[in-house]
């Protein structure tokens, strides 16, 4: 029987009447006559709330820490759902990440997978039972605890359905797939069918929510097709349409994102040495960087829980100014860069404010205050798709 591995995002496993709905879809898989692994966020704001916990201890909570502490998260997760597939009569069993051979570095709270042993997963499959793994989670060849990141959950399924072989890829969230920008924020956002891994990548890395970037890079390297898929059109009304991320789509995908995950920083580039060893110490990723006769940076703050606490060190390391009030809107299509006439009419829609731009052959983008970025989305949108 071949395998599919499903991943469930914290918005479908929120409470128990969620946890039943995805058990029903879960059961109804095998029932179809597939061997199931499931990968499973924590509980809705789960997360959330054990960071708020930490800080409320402890201003700077050691990484370590905090990755003992919020890898529960996903336990708990996994233990429920397990328990749901046993009232529906289905043998299922839970694994924790380092239990399913997620092997890690050893970097806390944004650590990269090496390896997957999935030993003991082969093993229960082998016995006919359904697997829950706690996603987001890995061990380090030290032994120790580690987590991967925002959406590190992404990452743990296509990591196990490459190292299993599965024959498919399932992530299931709120949405029901890729879109050529926010619905939210854009009425006219279309949802697109397919969308070849490098542009998906570069919508990951340039802040869109869907799928984490590291799992597209992971899916790519191994080609495994994810389908991307709202949870409640599976669970509830037994099907929907989907975003397949694969290594050829039918037709060029553009898109518009938008990301506020961010903070600039603005310092002398006599000390760009001083700053980006900080940088380093602290883990604060950078996104962007330019360095002509000043340093600005970029920085994401999606993995970053606590970069209140780092801003002393970066602006003792030489930093002038550091603001949260940016977002970066990007333009993602191949060759996007390479095109004048349209680049032209880009650049000329943007605002005064505009802080500095970047370009490259498959990303277009501006850094701006944040109450200017949805203007820009929406006229980007109408202009590039």
């Amino acid at each position: 029987m071949a395998i599919v591995v499903q991943k469930y995002g914290g918005s479908s496993v929120a409470d128990a009447e969620r946890i039943r709905l995805v058990a029903g879809h879960i059961a109804a898989t095998q029932r179809a006559g597939h061997r199931v692994v499931v990968v499973v966020s924590a509980m809705g704001k789960a997360t959330e709330n054990l960071l708020a916990l930490a800080r409320s201890i402890a201003p700077e909570p050691p990484r370590r820490e905090l990755d003992m502490l919020v890898s529960t998260g996903e336990r708990v997760t996994m233990a429920l759902v397990s328990m749901a597939l046993s009232t529906l009569g289905c043998d299922a069993v839970s694994f924790t990440g380092s239990q399913s051979g997620i092997i890690t570095n050893d970097r806390h709270f944004d650590a990269r997978i090496i390896e997957v042993r999935p030993h003991r997963i082969e093993d229960e499959l082998g016995r006919g039972r359904i697997v829950i793994v706690a996603g987001y989670q890995g061990m380090s060849h030290r032994r120790e605890i580690t987590t991967l990141g925002r959406g590190g959950s992404d990452t743990t399924a296509v990591a196990l359905a490459a190292a299993l072989g599965a024959e498919q890829c399932e992530i299931y969230s709120d949405v029901d797939g890729i879109y050529s920008a926010d619905p939210r924020n854009v009425a006219d956002a279309r949802h697109l069918p397919s969308i070849d891994y490098e542009t998906m990548q570069e919508m990951a890395e340039s802040g869109a929510k869907v799928l984490n970037a590291r799992a597209v890079e992971w899916a790519q390297k191994h080609r495994i097709v994810i389908h991307a898929r709202k949870t409640a059109d599976f669970a509830e009304r037994g099907g929907g349409r989907e975003t397949r991320v694969e290594s050829a789509s039918s037709a060029t995908a553009a898109a518009i994102v938008h990301d506020d995950k961010l903070a600039w920083l603005d310092a002398p580039s006599a000390l760009h040495q001083p700053l980006l060893a900080a940088l380093e110490r602290t883990g604060v990723p950078i996104r962007d960087a330019w360095l002509d006769e000043r340093l600005s940076l970029l920085l994401s703050l999606t993995s970053v829980p606590d970069f209140d606490d780092k801003k002393r060190v970066l602006f003792e390391a030489g930093a002038m100014e550091i603001r949260s009030d940016v977002a970066a809107v990007s333009a993602v299509a191949v060759g996007i860069g390479r095109r004048p006439e349209t680049l032209a009419r880009a650049l000329a829609c943007l605002p005064s404010s505009v802080l500095k731009t970047a370009v490259s052959p498959l990303r277009l983008s501006a850094v701006l205050p944040a109450s200017d970025a949805p203007a820009l989305e929406r006229a980007w949108h109408a202009l590039f798709t």
